[in-house]
């Protein structure tokens, strides 16, 4: 079975390509930038005993999504993407009154318009085959808000909503929607945090790590889940329940 993980080229999104690849899944790494990085992740889902490819868009671009996931099915004409995994986002922190019109519009265009843009166009295939996995990456930020980060609470709010509202659409077909909420994880998203202050914030006294994360993704992504769906998983250290 293929699975799609947007952003899948580093990060918690790497962890992720690397996990459902030792679950058995073939992974379809889709990157915006930096080829080397998304190929030293093939590199590493190979390692784990699966295959994959790389598969570059930007998720926030309609039409290149279009034509890319078009392509893909063209050329895989007796296969289908089985699972996806909306990972990909971006942080443009600032508090609301100084706030450009810019990175407001471009947090919520990959966070909300990426996943219509990816999961609309694969759906079908998921219905008519009668089985598939949607795990949606939202955020602790998307259930309880942080200042200085409006426009990030708002797009993984609102994922957190098209996830519940997806998931009571499709599940009579046998496809489960659900979302994950890391709460602060090492990665790129949080390497500019002060964590030595942050953890005194965490009642598990640290940091989570991204293969943590990931195991969590690769569980709702296995058919060992095939009865939770609409639900907003957090995993965040006992920070925010």
């Amino acid at each position: 079975m293929y699975a799609l993980v947007t952003g899948g080229s580093r990060g918690l999104g790497r962890a992720v390509c690397v996990a459902l690849a030792r679950d058995g899944y073939t992974v379809i790494i889709n990157y915006r930038k930096g080829q080397a990085e998304a190929e030293e992740t093939l590199r590493l889902v190979r390692e784990a005993g699966s295959d994959g490819e790389l598969l570059p868009f930007d998720v926030a671009d309609a039409e290149q999504s279009r034509q890319a996931l078009e392509g893909w099915m063209a050329a895989h004409p007796k296969e289908y993407i089985a699972c996806i995994v909306n990972n990909a986002g971006i942080r443009k922190d600032n508090l609301m009154v100084f706030m450009e019109a810019a990175d407001w519009s471009s947090v919520l265009n990959i966070t909300l318009n990426g996943f219509y843009n990816v999961t609309q166009p694969l759906l079908k295939s998921m219905l008519i085959k009668k089985w598939g996995r949607i795990v949606n990456m939202v955020s602790l930020s998307g259930l309880k808000g942080l200042p200085g980060q409006t426009n990030y609470s708002a797009s993984k709010g609102g994922l957190i909503a098209a996830t519940k509202a997806l998931a009571q659409e499709v599940a009579r077909k046998g496809v489960t929607v659900n979302a994950v909420a890391p709460g602060f994880i090492h990665s790129d998203m949080t390497k500019d945090l002060d964590e030595a202050e942050l953890k005194k914030t965490i009642p598990a006294g640290r940091f989570g790590d991204p293969e943590e994360v990931a195991d969590l993704v690769a569980f709702l992504a296995s058919k060992k889940s095939a009865y939770i769906t609409g639900e907003v998983v957090s995993i965040n250290g006992g920070l925010y329940t």
